[in-house]
């Protein structure tokens, strides 16, 4: 029986190989945030002569594209759409729809995918679900608005807790909402990111992921949107 570690490496490696084709000279690769997407650059990495650079999702990754020598662009540096975006998810379901921003980088993940022509989605077999809303949807809220956030997600018939000691990437606390079982994801997703104070929620239903590739015990499962 493989490891969810295993599982995890185990996507990374075909990630790499299934993006190659769009490796180039001028190629920009789009590099999400979180333990898959860690063990995706230290994969991508091996061929850092192949491409130009990365723009990376978040300061966590940033640091270890760096580190591992690849050269980490702005998006206003990229003059045209980037290729591809690669990314892992905390749940997926079958319309390739996903919750995302356990680690509290939704939102800049978000303008990445949009600024990429592909998003393709890694992740281990435990995270491929029926409906969303197992996992708690974090919505990135600006300060001042956390206590009418909180009540516009109790009216919805939810709970949102304040994630405890964390800010992201831009300086907002995160908002972690649970108990939804969502049939509609995309109509939830207008409806949080209406809410005012609410930069983003972590619902990637709007523009799902173009491929996901899972990896299972029997081996990595590709599937295009």
């Amino acid at each position: 029986m493989k490891s969810q570690e295993q599982l995890k490496r185990e996507v990374a490696q075909a990630a790499v190989a299934y993006i190659r084709p769009f490796f180039g000279a001028d190629a920009v690769i789009g590099v999400g945030t979180g333990s898959t997407a860690d063990l995706f650059i230290d994969e991508l990495a091996k061929h850092k002569a192949e491409f130009a650079g990365a723009v990376a999702s978040s300061e966590r990754s940033a640091a270890r594209l760096r580190e591992h020598g690849v050269r980490v662009l702005d998006l206003d540096e990229t003059d045209r759409p980037l290729p591809v975006y690669v990314d892992g998810a905390d749940e997926i379901n079958p319309l390739l729809q996903m919750v995302k921003g356990g680690g509290g980088a939704h939102t800049r993940e978000k303008i990445v995918a949009a600024a990429s022509e592909r998003f393709v989605c890694i992740v281990d077999e435990t995270k491929c679900v029926d409906l969303l809303g197992r996992f708690a949807i974090p919505l990135e809220v600006i300060p001042m608005a956390v206590p009418i956030v909180m009540r516009k997600v109790a009216a919805l018939g939810a709970i949102a807790t304040l994630r405890a000691g964390f800010t992201t990437d831009n300086g907002n606390p995160i908002l972690d909402v649970a108990g939804m079982q969502l049939a509609d994801a995309r109509e939830m997703e207008t409806t949080m990111n209406a809410i005012a104070g609410v930069v983003t929620c972590g619902l990637f239903a709007l523009e799902p992921a173009t491929v996901v590739m899972v990896a299972r015990q029997e081996g990595v499962d590709i599937r295009e949107r």
